[in-house]
């Protein structure tokens, strides 16, 4: 198979798990999930674990910090060699000006790279909280319009291994 017709057929799947476009629930909860995994809200939320934890969540969030912030650097090198725009679309125009390029998708990394780390930070809940809540990133992103099923796809492999490989650096 040639690499334009498997552009074209992710092209054409993504269309179909696209929501950005509809109204009603399932839309507003993938509008939710897709802004979810924002590096800014994933930072805020860890900054208040800090804050108000006991000296095993600081730690945690401490930890978290470090590893999305090295997670951002390897996607953010990879979307800019790759260079692979965006699907066309209104919804996410902060995504189109900040970060033109969609491959691979950095939420859709942090979050799993999260889940990874998450499941081995402990407590038990809060991997699994983790775990249930990256594939809905990672697919709401799709919904949206603002990657290719290939884009999460490819963000799901680097956040497992990055989740890995930072497990034995950071902890």
């Amino acid at each position: 198979m040639k690499l334009e017709n498997l552009l074209q057929w992710d092209a054409d799947l993504s269309s179909r798990l696209r929501l950005a476009e509809e109204s009603g629930w399932l839309r507003r909860a993938a509008a939710f999930f897709a802004h979810s995994g924002d590096s800014w809200f994933c930072l805020a939320a860890l900054g208040l674990v800090w804050w108000f934890g006991d000296p095993a969540w600081k730690a945690r969030a401490l930890t978290l910090v470090q590893a999305i912030l090295i997670t951002a650097v390897v996607v953010l090198v990879i979307k800019f060699t790759v260079r692979r725009r965006r699907p066309e679309g209104e919804w996410g125009n902060i995504y189109r000006s900040t970060d033109p390029h969609s491959f691979p998708s950095g939420h859709a990394a942090r979050a799993f790279m999260l889940a990874v780390m998450g499941l081995a930070l402990g407590p038990p809940w809060f991997g699994v909280a983790l775990t249930v809540w990256a594939p809905l990133v990672a697919l709401a992103r799709v919904a949206m319009g603002v990657h290719y099923l290939s884009d999460i796809l490819a963000g799901i492999g680097l956040g497992v291994v990055m989740g890995l490989l930072l497990q034995g650096a950071l902890m």
